[in-house]
Order: structure tokens, then C-alpha cells, then sequence
């Protein structure tokens, strides 16, 4: 099998490769290729890559190009994590959008969508490719923001892609580790859009267990569901997406991101630069100790301002190279590797997987369209992926639903289209914006910002 990663030369290529690892005699993984058209980054990140391998007994080929046809050429699986504009794009990204008192987090509403125009031209272009050169793959998209670039890829015709996000599948790990059970022991149901999802149900041995560890104040507290008050999840009844912060607590994002010295995007600026200047020249095994310690302190400071306790964010918010993280994300749900490569091997081994991602909805949430892309748990084999059916939902979720794939149908026509029109109206369709001033100033600011990446809009 041969296994190719469009972005590879991602500070996160060595944890996709680290866990190519573990799946290598399962996938009967022959090559694994890191293509990225940034040379540079490469270069210093493929040895970190190289070395993992050598470490494991070299079980697989790891190849890095710069060259696309040769990385999507039978392939078997694609992965698609690629960031038009680099790290200085989101930066952009939030502060246009801060400026204006609207949240800038990098996919959702005004930041999410100027990550959009510049992602999805260059990923249409990739899986067109991919399409002649690569024919029976199926292809994982991790570049966000994930659910628009995945309706709009839908909407373009492509049909053998899913999108993947590990926030998606929190309520399963989480509730295994803390039962201490195996994580395919947890049956979830979840739904929504991305980073606009809510899990239901957690099913151990047929029962659901999700009711009372929401009432449990060692699950909760161990979980990002710490970030949320105890009185809205006690109405809600379910786990909740953590970027639902976003949208139940708006004004308090907001506040305190400005609040901050730096935004995410600036603080991920500073300490990808830091571990590009520190891998210079470093052999394999030394550059390696630097980059799990880069980790460590990413992982600490994720969604730090969301912390309740001021002493733990601000713990979070300045970490050192020694700090455990509080909240890890990636490693304990296995990250977007986790996702990808297990839904590759239910896919291409026969080998039955529940797994949530983000797929055409066909008949799963009722209300929804058929062709409104979801996050829905899904049931995976060698026939493809097929949508568990959720039925009728409760009507908040529903209507925040509705509303953001009001969005998503536009923005996607806006992209594919270059329609300036329609990118406006797609903006006041956001409950996060909702004005037509701030729509158009909004978009003015990230025409000028990002015009080398946009091309022509009318």
C-alpha cells in the first residue's frame, strides 16, 4: 500500500508518521510519502520523520517530494493537511477579524472563511490530480476549516473524500479512558457540523453510560467539558464539541482573546519559528528530543483562555518546554492520524470501524438535505462509508445547524464562483457576524491581506 500525506513537511508530519507506525502491518503499508511544495520546511521536518522509522525498524519506505504527481501516483490513501498562507496567514486571520470585535478563531465564521479562499482553490486542484493519478483512493481531508472545505469539495463533485477531525470522536476516548475500557468498547452517536457537534449517547456493553458520567465531576473536570457550566451541560444532556465555546459563550471568547498578549495563530507563529531555528544543524536523534518538547508546550497552551480557573490558564497561556499539557486533544484521541488511518483500514483491510466524520448526510439527521455535508458517527468497511441514522434532533442544536450550513452552501458558491457578492452574504448568514457593513469590511480587510493567494474575485 502506498500512503501519501499532502503537507508533509507539517510540524505534525512525525506524529501522522508515528502513527503510520502502528498501523503499518495492518494497512500492509509499503510507502509512506511526505510531499509539500515548501522545500524548506521539508527538509527540516522529513529527518525528524526519517528517524522515527529508523527507530522502528524501518517497516515502511518513508519518501518526501516536492513533486505532487509523483506523491498522488497509486496511491492507496491520501491525506490532505495543507495551510495556504503558512502560520502568518492566521495571524492575519485573527486580527483582521479582532480589530472588528468579531472572533477570529481560525475555522469558524470570519477567520474560517478567509482560511477557506485560500485552501480549497489549491486543494481543487490537488484532488483533480489526484483524480487522474490516483483513481481508487480515498482521500482524508484534515485541512481546515474542515466542514466548509468538505461541502465544498462535495459540492464540487468529489465523492471518494471525508473529512476527518479528532474533536469529533472526544466523547468516545474520553469516555473510554475513563472507564478504562478499550476505545472500540465505546459505541457513540454524534452529530452537527464540524466544530459544531454534540454526542448523545455513549453505549458500553448496550448501556448508555453518557447521563451519569455528565454528572460526574471527576469525568467532567478531567475533560474540556470543564469549560462549559455545569447548569448548560446539565440542560443540554450531551457532550459537547469544545469549539461550541465559541458559540455559547461568544462574548466571552472574545473578551478574552483580546485580552491576551498574543493571539493562537501568533503564539503558533513564534514557537514554529522557535523550533525551526533550534532544528538547524541538529542530528536526527537530538532535533527529535527538541520537537516532542515543541509538542508538549503546543499542546499545553490549546484553548487556554477557555479555562475558568485563572491560575491554570495562566499557566497554560505562557508554557515552558516542561509544562504537561491539561487538555490534550491529539494525543489522547490519537489526533487526525488516529482518525485517517483507522477509517484507511476499516476501508481498505474489510476491518468494521464506528467512527465519526464529516460525510454527505443522505438520510442520517432528519431536517438535514441529503447533500448537506454532516459530522455524524458512521459505520466504515470495505463497501465505503455509510452514516449511522440519527433521526430528529433536539431543536437548538437544530436551528445552529441549519443556520451554519446556511453559511457553508454560500460560502462554498462563493469560493467555487469568486463571487464577492455571494462571500458577502454568506458572511451575514453567520451568526458570529450577522451585518452586512461588517460583512463587507471584513472582506476587505482579507482581500488586501491575503491577495497573493486569492486570484481573481468579481
Amino acid at each position: 500500500m502506498k500512503l501519501t500525506v499532502i503537507g508533509g513537511g507539517s510540524v505534525r508530519a512525525p506524529e501522522f508518521v508515528r502513527g503510520a507506525l502502528a498501523f503499518a502491518a495492518d494497512l500492509k503499508l509499503d510507502e509512506l510519502w511526505l510531499m509539500d511544495n515548501d522545500s524548506a520546511r521539508l527538509e527540516a521536518v522529513a529527518p525528524l520523520s526519517e528517524e522515527i522509522v529508523r527507530r522502528a525498524g524501518s517497516p515502511f519506505r518513508l519518501c518526501q517530494t516536492t513533486n505532487l504527481d509523483d506523491a498522488l501516483r497509486d496511491a492507496d490513501l491520501i491525506v490532505t493537511t495543507i495551510r495556504v498562507g503558512t502560520e502568518q496567514g492566521r495571524v492575519f486571520d485573527e486580527r483582521i477579524a479582532l480589530k472588528r470585535n468579531v472572533l477570529g478563531q481560525e475555522t469558524t465564521g470570519a477567520g474560517g472563511f478567509a482560511m477557506a479562499m485560500r485552501n480549497i482553490p489549491a486543494l481543487l486542484a490537488i484532488i483533480n490530480r489526484a483524480q487522474v493519478l490516483a483513481p481508487r483512493a480515498w482521500i482524508f481531508n484534515f485541512t481546515n476549516p474542515a466542514g466548509l472545505v468538505a461541502q465544498t469539495l462535495y459540492d464540487a463533485g468529489f465523492r471518494r473524500v471525508a473529512g476527518i477531525c479528532d474533536s469529533a470522536n472526544t466523547a468516545q476516548y474520553e469516555t473510554a479512558r475513563y472507564l478504562g475500557v478499550p476505545v472500540d468498547a465505546v459505541k457513540t452517536e454524534v452529530y452537527g457540523l464540524n466544530h459544531l457537534s454534540w454526542t448523545r449517547k455513549a453505549l458500553v456493553n448496550g448501556r448508555d453510560v453518557l447521563p451519569e458520567l455528565l454528572r460526574a465531576d471527576g469525568f467532567v473536570n478531567s475533560t474540556h467539558l470543564r469549560f462549559f457550566d455545569p447548569s448548560l451541560i446539565e440542560r443540554l444532556g450531551m457532550f459537547l464539541n469544545e469549539y461550541l465555546f465559541y458559540f455559547y459563550y461568544r462574548d466571552v471568547a472574545v473578551q478574552r482573546i483580546q485580552g491576551e498578549e498574543r493571539t493562537r495563530g501568533e503564539e503558533v507563529l513564534a514557537l514554529n519559528h522557535e523550533l525551526f531555528e533550534q532544528l538547524r544543524g541538529l542530528p536526527p536523534a537530538e532535533a527529535l528530543a527538541v520537537y516532542d518538547a515543541y509538542n508538549r508546550r503546543r499542546s499545553a497552551s490549546y484553548m487556554a483562555y477557555a479555562e475558568t480557573d485563572e491560575a491554570l490558564r495562566e499557566q497554560r497561556t505562557n508554557p515552558t518546554a516542561e509544562t504537561e499539557p491539561v487538555h490534550r486533544p491529539h494525543e489522547e484521541v490519537g489526533g487526525y492520524a488516529g482518525v485517517a488511518l483507522r477509517a484507511g483500514l476499516a476501508i481498505t483491510q474489510d476491518r468494521p470501524l464506528r467512527i465519526g466524520l464529516n460525510v454527505a448526510n443522505g438520510t442520517a439527521i432528519a431536517g438535514m438535505r441529503p447533500d448537506d455535508v454532516v459530522e455524524v458517527t458512521c459505520e466504515v468497511d470495505g463497501t465505503g462509508i455509510h452514516p449511522v441514522t440519527i433521526g430528529s434532533i433536539p431543536e437548538g442544536p437544530y436551528l445552529l445547524m441549519r443556520t451554519i450550513k446556511q453559511y457553508e452552501r454560500l460560502a462554498s458558491q462563493a469560493i467555487l464562483a469568486h463571487d464577492r457578492a455571494l462571500a458577502v452574504e454568506a458572511l451575514v448568514a453567520h451568526p458570529l457576524i450577522g451585518s452586512y457593513p461588517l460583512a463587507e469590511a471584513l472582506l476587505e480587510d482579507y482581500f488586501e491581506a491575503h491577495a497573493p493567494y486569492l486570484g481573481d474575485w468579481h
